[in-house]
């Protein structure tokens, strides 16, 4: 990892993969400008997707979510720029590639101090033809051995002591090869111990509920026991 560092903020970054500009690369006009644009998606905010030499990215600016997000919409207390939510799950990720996790590469991330406050930052690698669960469970069911894998995937994680606060099938992805990958780590952590385990879990089964319910997914309870 490289550091590009002034008064008002840093850059990290992998330059074994960018080759562009790190001090624009979380500026979506830059790639606008070099139409590497190849998409977007609408969340809290834009994701950007950007085509990189070596593999296509996805660029999130952070933004805070329920009724606070519609007072304060991208602004965070600054204690420190080891503290940021770019930096920590930029190092989050590396933590868990390093323990064999299947999650996006980290590319770069960014943080503007903006007096007591900051905004943030994060391109990360963007999985190559890959859906996230609602949207396959929409289509179709998945095998015992599917979620066989979808289990492994998260003992892996749970292994590597990291916290997945926000476990559900929007963040868990599988690609054209049937590789389960997890993704958005924002407001995660590493954890000691193994109480709060069962709660990722938890959190994992509600959200299959929830979608059988909103969106009439291809899922029963049944099939649960597999996946744990």
């Amino acid at each position: 990892m490289k550091t590009i560092r002034n008064k008002k903020q840093i850059i990290w970054y992998d330059d074994s993969i960018l080759s562009a500009s790190p001090e624009q690369c979380c500026e979506p006009e830059y790639w606008l400008q070099q139409d590497k644009v190849i998409g977007s998606a609408q969340g809290r905010g834009t994701t950007w997707f950007v085509a990189l030499d070596k593999m296509d990215a996805a660029l999130r600016h952070y933004r805070r979510g329920g009724l606070f997000g519609k007072l304060v919409k991208d602004h965070y207390i600054f204690t420190g720029w080891e503290k940021t939510r770019s930096y920590q799950e930029f190092q989050l990720l590396n933590t868990l590639i390093e323990a064999g996790v299947n999650v996006p590469k980290p590319i770069a991330a960014r943080a503007v101090k903006r007096t007591f406050c900051y905004q943030a930052d994060l391109l990360s690698q963007k999985i190559p033809n890959a859906c996230d669960l609602v949207a396959i469970l929409q289509e179709k069911s998945l095998s015992k051995e599917m979620y066989q894998k979808i289990g492994r995937e998260i003992r892996k994680m749970h292994a590597a002591q990291v916290n997945h606060t926000d476990l559900n099938i929007h963040n868990i992805l599988i690609d054209d090869k049937e590789n389960v990958w997890i993704i958005d780590f924002d407001k995660c952590h590493q954890q000691k111990g193994d109480d709060w385990k069962q709660g990722n879990l938890e959190r994992l089964k509600r959200s299959f509920i929830k979608e059988v319910n909103k969106r009439n997914i291809h899922w029963s309870e049944d099939q649960w026991a597999s996946l744990n």
